[in-house]
């Protein structure tokens, strides 16, 4: 006797085409063309899926066409075979899909209230993961935050000015003036009244903002002209 094989596609249950046409004695060819002569029939070209999935196998290297039957269409197709025969594999047939479905499902609450808690879990650490996030990126500056900040505004106020060397930058007004224009910018760019008040989050920003600062004409018309006078007149 042949083994019964219901197998599940994705959830749902079927049985090969060929599986049936050797349980009951059948021709595979002429079980093929009577799966396709109901397929025919008007009410199932809509569902023809809800009963006969197409497919294919390969047979010594050839391929050939092959249905997977659900339960309705195992149903449909073996209904008009007839013969004590014919009558045992059918409920055997019926048996198997019976005995699948209550094994699919006493596997799925157990499957659901296991992912249900894996899924709580995740949420909670996804949840947990944010709020750190986003409290660590409002937090404000650390201190060698602020430091790499000084470093940076002394940096490009000290470029700006001509360099150490230059007259403009041992000018203690005009170096305060520059140095005060580099602060209020980037107080104004993140909305503080000291930088130290700028978040975490905005340091990388507030280092570009440093980065592409531009002095302001005023400014750099005074220290050109201080370092050209200086300049010509021969002294260092």
């Amino acid at each position: 006797m042949n083994k019964l094989e219901i197998l599940n596609k994705n959830g749902q249950l079927v049985v090969s085409s060929r599986k049936v046409a050797e349980s009951f004695e059948k021709e595979h060819f002429n079980l093929i063309r009577d799966i396709e002569n109901i397929f025919k029939n008007e009410p199932l070209k809509i569902e023809g899926l809800k009963y006969f999935i197409p497919t294919t196998f390969i047979h010594k290297g050839n391929e050939y066409k092959e249905y997977l039957l659900t339960r309705d269409g195992f149903s449909l197709l073996v209904m008009g075979f007839t013969g004590a025969k014919a009558l045992g594999w059918k409920i055997k047939y019926i048996d198997a899909f019976n005995d699948m479905e209550q094994s699919l499902k006493s596997v799925q609450p157990k499957l659901s209230v296991e992912l249900q808690a894996i899924i709580m879990i995740d949420q909670r650490t996804t949840d947990t993961v944010a709020r750190l996030d986003n409290f660590e990126n409002n937090m404000p500056l650390f201190n060698t935050d602020c430091k790499n900040l000084q470093s940076l505004v002394k940096r490009i106020g000290t470029k700006a000015l001509g360099g150490y060397r230059s007259p403009a930058y041992k000018d203690n007004s005009l170096r305060a003036k520059v140095y005060k224009d580099i602060h209020g910018q980037l107080r104004r760019q993140f909305g503080v009244e000291r930088y130290e008040s700028i978040k975490r989050i905005q340091m990388e920003p507030a280092r570009k903002t440093l980065e592409n600062y531009n002095l302001p004409m005023f400014l750099q018309d005074d220290i050109t002209l201080l370092n050209n006078q200086i300049s010509i007149l021969g002294v260092n």
